[in-house]
């Protein structure tokens, strides 16, 4: 059981004003940490966040803040579940040729913030994926920023389920096999939309 001073910390939203000190003194400002910490918004672990937000953005669940081990990365107004991955040709570091596509799939346990436990059964707890493509495959004009750079592929957990049960991984080929809606951000919260009103009732 979680002492009632050890439960979790409210989190809210920081403007990148706030001050760095140290005995006293101003030796920075948060933004410069973001500046120099989330700059390279190419490699797998800051373009992956990067995808979150953008799905985020398109369904309206941006105005918070993310929650790193939350058992689901999205959760929307009407209790939508969302997990969301990315994959991309190109990386920031230095290729001999372009990544080829795949995406993480596996159950996980999960985790209670407010109980700061994890959850008893492995399992996929979203409603739905989206799967974040940056498509982009001429380096020197990549830019994660410019969205039009993406394409977004959404499915229901339960295709997943029942198509791919253990599997960890899937590639581009093999999700595309299981017919996914393909869209561009314009286009992601209808789709999200429709893929979670057409999916087989329980």
């Amino acid at each position: 059981m979680v002492s009632a001073d050890l439960g979790p910390l409210p989190i809210t939203r920081r403007s990148g004003e706030e001050p760095l000190e140290a005995d006293g003194e101003v030796q920075g400002v948060l933004l410069d940490f973001w500046r120099w910490s989330c700059s390279d918004l190419a490699n797998n672990t800051m373009r992956g966040v990067l995808a979150e937000y953008i799905v985020a953005l398109a369904l309206g669940a941006a105005s918070g803040t993310r929650m790193e081990w939350d058992s689901v990365d999205i959760r929307t107004r009407e209790g939508w579940r969302v997990e969301v991955k990315s994959s991309a040709y190109l990386q920031s570091w230095a290729q001999s040729k372009k990544s080829s596509i795949s995406f993480s799939i596996g159950a996980t346990f999960g985790w209670n913030q407010q109980t700061g436990e994890y959850l008893a059964e492995r399992s996929r707890r979203s409603d739905a994926y989206v799967f974040c493509l940056l498509q982009h495959q001429h380096k020197q004009s990549l830019d994660p920023l410019n969205i039009d750079q993406w394409d977004f592929y959404v499915l229901a957990t339960e295709v997943l389920d029942k198509a791919c049960p253990e599997q960890k991984t899937i590639t581009l080929t093999r999700l595309l096999g299981l017919e996914p809606e393909r869209t561009d951000f314009a286009g992601l919260r209808q789709a999200v939309a429709r893929c979670l009103t057409t999916r087989t009732a329980p």
